[in-house]
């Protein structure tokens, strides 16, 4: 199953992930599709970035995302209605 999900990279202590979609039995840190973004936890306010078009075509070709993931895309699908209604 391709998953959508977090790959970590950073320091210790300081980490920094990547929104990847990758085949469900790679290792966490390994080989992916396709990165789609980034999130810093311990950075304050907007902290992730998402190109939600394409986590829309995933999600539609059946890649199933981790429940963090699936915040930051309802997040971003709030955020990109109400620029469309402003």
């Amino acid at each position: 199953m391709v998953r959508i999900r977090l790959k970590r990279g950073g320091n210790k202590n300081n980490p920094v992930y990547r929104i990847v979609v990758a085949n469900g039995r790679s290792p966490r840190d390994g080989k992916f599709i396709e990165e789609l973004g980034t999130y810093q936890p311990q950075k304050l306010g907007n902290n992730y970035t998402l190109k939600l078009d394409r986590a829309q075509y995933w999600i539609g070709v059946g890649a199933q995302p981790t429940d963090t993931v699936a915040s930051f895309i309802k997040k971003s699908v709030k955020v990109a209605a109400s620029a469309v209604i402003a």
